[in-house]
């Protein structure tokens, strides 16, 4: 066979053959780009031109002979010894034996340095993991057997092909291979590692920890490298438009920024007191980059003014992208719709859901999305599974988090499980990944002052408050005081009747009311309550996560439009509903929860000062059954809530001093949960194994290594498959609501994948995250179905969606909602 029929790939359309070498070649190109953001280029061409080397075995180029011409091309990647075998870890053999060898002499104190042997595994294992569920185990977490790594760089050469695909390979690959596997490669690696071990102020643990994000940034540029060339082979024309190295022109962004706020007129004293807001932000958006807070009140204007923040501080240090990460995907149309109505659309991207499946195939490879924006509007689920979660999905996102700001809305809302985990990713962003950090609030939680440092704590920069000094912050919190807080308590909590007929009450009062409650139940029920109580229809509205985000904008438009003409409105929503939301109502009413919740509640009443006086929110504790065991995070801070409304009886408990003390007795009482507790039968944390594997018994750990550099200890697959950013996975499921029914047309239909990545990416807005014993129930009762047989991307059928309630396991709509 001559090395010009070695095939890597075959296009669905026109049964065109991509050779091993061109696919090695552009993979290489494109990685070396993706690497160079942080003076890594020559890793991340080596890693490229070795991914799939084993692809010129025999065994692989009968088998992807044999299915040519088959109608499904879905298994092409796959590493089933029935798919063309294991094909990934020849290269991995390849570039780990020839690199260990650097730095394996012994010095003149007898000590081997051993950084040949790190990089070597560091580059192999992304290699080696690149077609499986994401990075595999160095360690098995549960045993002191022989490291996973090693096992698998010494598979036996009938396995891997290694021996063989050098011979096969053709000249332009081995020899620029050669070119790069040497002293410069490591010097440049070398830095990169020093630059982490050599930090004082970092304790073993997270170093270790931040080993293992160099690791993982490196694996993500090889994983994006390998599904763009996918992608753009199959797509030409996409190719042609692509520009990997063009830095967004951000002057363009600030004029037409700049020119907005210019056009904001002063209606209301709070107007004066946003635009102050937004000043600071400008002013401070020329600090040298780091880790920096915002704390402004409900209604003070942060997306804007960390927008203005960002672009200029993106301008000045010359960055990439600008990312805002967001709590609830509620937010996510809200805000990148008003940067898009200033921006342009080819500004800004959206990334809400998980539509596409967790394994890598050839079918999914084409149409998965990669962040091609100057700025992305994402959640924080989506950036916590890129980091931690299995399979190859997110990770690809992790190099655009790098030399980018990164505005982390509304942060109180971080699950406690992931904090320290959070911590150290985000120390490592900025630290080394060349990034800046907002954390943005009316709410700080603090997260430069844990407990327990060693694990992880954020590292502020100087000054980190844009806002200033506390004084001046708690200044700004009385300046923009617009509601009042009372809190009612029942003994045993409100029951529906007793919740309803106050709604009734205030309703009847104040003319328009937001209803916020913590379960899905109780919105439906009251929902129906006050259906039944003869509330118009036109005047009724109902928020869950079960509606898409399409549909809740569509809802939310016709709530705006009812305030601005001041006509009558409730609105019964769950928690989505709380933060970031532009709407403004007379009263408020939210069942007891987090005092971070309250707050964020209260900023949907009176939002504008447009009322004469201050605004009304009242706080309830209703009758919630078995909270504890459902939603043990709300439960939890409904005590400490409690706690607090107590301590200062009285006073303003939206004030930073109140919610200081809220977070002292909240946030801090479980630092013992900040490390990501694992289930009863694993020892240790998700941070222990994505760091030192300190329960792990195996005994020649970098505690005990007599080399100068450590080894990678983590245990990545194992983890990925545990790690949950909430306490059940979600599967997303397209919904046939409005224009989503011909993008499920479409989906299931078409062969062209350009047309399936549109389709695709415009599904986002029209897809609903459920868990998984709600897809079980969908499943039975036949409410799902998958567009095309192996894509793993799902529709719901069209008697399972509802106009009141969204998503419903039953065709009448009623769904049992388990009291999520």
């Amino acid at each position: 066979m001559s090395k010009t029929e070695f095939i890597a790939h075959v296009r669905e359309s026109d049964k065109r053959l991509q050779s091993v070498s061109n696919h090695l070649l552009e993979t290489a190109s494109i990685a070396r780009t993706l690497a160079a953001k942080l003076d890594l280029a020559e890793a991340g061409e080596l890693m490229g031109l070795m991914h799939d080397f084993g692809k010129y075995s025999e065994k692989f180029q009968k088998y992807i002979r044999r299915v040519t011409g088959m109608l499904s091309y879905a298994d092409l990647d796959s590493e089933d010894e029935n798919n063309g075998g294991d094909h990934s870890t020849a290269g991995a053999q390849w570039i780990y034996r020839r690199l260990r060898k650097f730095g394996a002499a012994k010095n003149e104190y007898g000590k081997i340095s051993g950084i040949g042997e790190l990089i070597g595994q560091i580059l192999g294992l992304c290699i080696a993991s690149h077609h499986g569920a994401g990075l595999i185990d160095c360690l098995s977490p549960e045993s002191n057997e022989k490291p996973k790594w090693r096992e698998r760089f010494d598979k036996d050469d009938k396995l891997t092909h290694l021996s063989e695909c050098e011979k096969n390979a053709d000249d332009i690959i081995i020899n620029r291979a050669e070119e790069l596997v040497g002293a410069e490669l490591v010097k440049l690696l070398d830095k990169a590692i020093v630059d982490i071990l050599k930090q004082k102020n970092l304790s073993p643990k997270s170093k270790e920890f931040y080993l293992g994000c160099l690791t993982r940034f490196l694996f993500s540029c090889l994983i994006d490298a390998d599904r763009i060339n996918t992608s753009d082979f199959e797509n030409e024309r996409q190719k042609e438009i692509r520009n990997l190295t063009k830095i967004p022109n951000w002057q363009e962004a600030i004029d037409k920024l700049e020119s907005h706020l210019s056009a904001f007129s002063i209606k209301y004293p709070i107007d004066e007191i946003r635009r102050n807001i937004s000043e600071s932000c400008l002013t401070r958006s020329q600090d040298k980059q780091g880790i920096y807070t915002l704390t402004v009140p409900t209604g003070g204007g942060k997306t804007l003014a960390s927008l203005r923040y960002a672009l200029h501080h993106a301008k000045l240090h010359n960055l990439d992208r600008i990312i805002y990460i967001i709590p609830y995907t509620s937010i996510i149309d809200q805000n990148a719709q008003a940067v898009r109505e200033i921006l342009g659309e080819e500004w800004v991207l959206e990334h809400h859901s998980n539509i596409e499946p967790d394994q890598q195939t050839w079918q999914n490879k084409l149409l998965s999305e990669n962040w091609d924006k100057p700025i992305i509007f994402t959640t924080m689920v989506q950036f916590l599974d890129a980091w931690f979660g299995s399979g190859t999905r997110g990770v690809r996102h992790i190099h655009a988090m790098t030399k980018s700001v990164l505005i982390f809305d509304e942060i109180q809302t971080l699950p406690i499980k992931c904090v320290h985990l959070f911590c150290n990713v985000l120390n490592w962003l900025t630290q080394f990944g060349k990034s800046s950090a907002v954390l943005c609030t009316a709410t700080q939680p603090l997260l430069n002052a844990l407990k327990n440092p060693e694990l992880g704590q954020v590292q502020l920069a100087e000054n980190a408050e844009l806002m200033g000094n506390q004084s001046e912050v708690q200044k700004l919190f009385d300046d923009l005081s617009r509601v009042e807080i009372h809190y009612r308590s029942q003994a045993g909590g409100y029951s529906l009747e007793n919740a309803g007929t106050f709604l009734l009450e205030k309703f009847e009062q104040y003319s328009s009311c937001l209803f916020i409650v913590n379960t899905k139940k109780w919105a439906q029920d009251l929902y129906r309550y006050c259906q039944s109580h003869n509330i118009p229809q036109e005047a009724l509205f109902h928020l869950s996560t079960n509606q898409c985000s399409a549909h809740r904008k569509t809802i939310f438009d016709k709530i705006k439009l009812r305030l601005k003409n001041k006509e009558p409105v409730i609105c019964i929503s769950t928690q989505l509903i709380e933060a970031g939301v532009d709407i403004s109502m007379a009263c408020v009413i939210r069942a007891l929860g987090g005092l971070d919740s309250i707050a964020q509640s209260a900023g949907r009443c009176n939002r504008h000062g447009e009322n004469a006086g201050k605004g009304k929110v009242y706080v309830l504790n209703l009758k919630e059954p078995a909270l504890d065991k459902v939603l043990p995070d709300i439960h939890i801070g409904q005590q400490k809530a409690e706690s607090v409304l107590k301590d200062f009886e009285g006073q303003d408990i939206l004030q930073p001093n109140a919610m200081s003390q809220y977070f002292d007795y909240y946030f801090y009482s479980r630092s013992n949960e900040m490390a990501y507790s694992l289930p009863n039968n694993y020892s240790g944390t998700l941070l222990d194994w994505l760091s030192d594997n300190a329960q792990n018994t195996y005994v020649p750990k970098n505690d005990q290594r007599t080399t100068k550099y450590p080894l990678l200890m983590q245990s990545f697959k194992s983890a990925g498959q545990l790690f949950q950013t909430i306490d059940a996975p979600t599967q997303a499921v397209i919904v046939p609501y409005k224009n989503a029914k011909e993008l499920i047309a479409i989906l299931c239909g078409t062969d062209n994948n350009e047309q399936k990545y549109k389709a695709l990416a415009q599904a986002q807005r029209y897809s609903v995250n459920v868990f998984p014993n709600v897809w079980r129930k969908l499943q039975e009762n036949n409410a799902i179905q998958e567009t095309q047989l192996g894509s793993g991307i799902y529709y719901l059928k069209d008697r399972h969606y509802t106009e009141e309630y969204g998503l419903s396991i039953e065709e009448s709509g009623n769904l049992t909602f388990y009291d999520l």
